[in-house]
């Protein structure tokens, strides 16, 4: 199960699609307005017994930790009522989106089984031609969750196919 929670990203990367479309295989994800944790909590008990789910992911058409306490707070509520696993897809940005926070211990004392990160490139030099970063030193703060991740979480390093990315190099990631 995918909740969509935001359409704020930190980036405005040229392949994403929420630069050219509302939605993904029919699915319109163009939030008109960011639902509440109340909200969010409704829909998942008139969702979640529907089907067996192997996970709730946190994702869409924003970045989900720019609003980090939803997520722990739902988080928590599902870990409380439900044997499921949680999981983020994030850009990696969280302790830009969120200064002073300790965002990794947080998400694991929420429950969080899982992290995807998207790296999207090899170099700071890259990241910024391909995901234009709001933050100055977004690549270098994309490497740091990931190698605090590493420590607590089963963690997924993703990027995009395109030609501006060396794949090999993105891959030296998830081995380390």
């Amino acid at each position: 199960m995918y909740l969509n929670i935001t359409n704020r990203c930190s980036n405005n990367c040229y392949f994403c699609f929420r630069r050219y479309k509302r939605g993904i295989y029919g699915f319109n994800l163009k939030l008109r307005e960011e639902p509440t944790q109340r909200q969010i909590i409704d829909d998942l008990q008139n969702f979640i017994n529907r089907k067996i789910w192997k996970e709730i992911v946190f994702c869409g058409f924003g970045e989900p930790l720019e609003r980090l306490d939803y997520v722990l707070e739902v988080t928590k509520w599902i870990k409380k009522h439900f044997s499921i696993a949680v999981r983020i897809d994030t850009n990696g940005q969280a302790y830009l989106l969120n200064k002073g926070r300790n965002v990794i211990e947080e998400l694991k004392e929420a429950g969080l089984d899982r992290i995807s990160i998207s790296l999207n490139a090899h170099n700071k030099e890259t990241y910024n031609y391909v995901c234009k970063p709001k933050f100055e030193n977004a690549y270098e703060n994309v490497i740091r969750l990931i190698e605090k991740a590493k420590t607590q979480f089963d963690t997924e390093i993703t990027t995009v196919t395109i030609p501006e990315v060396n794949i090999s190099e993105i891959g030296k990631w998830q081995q380390r």
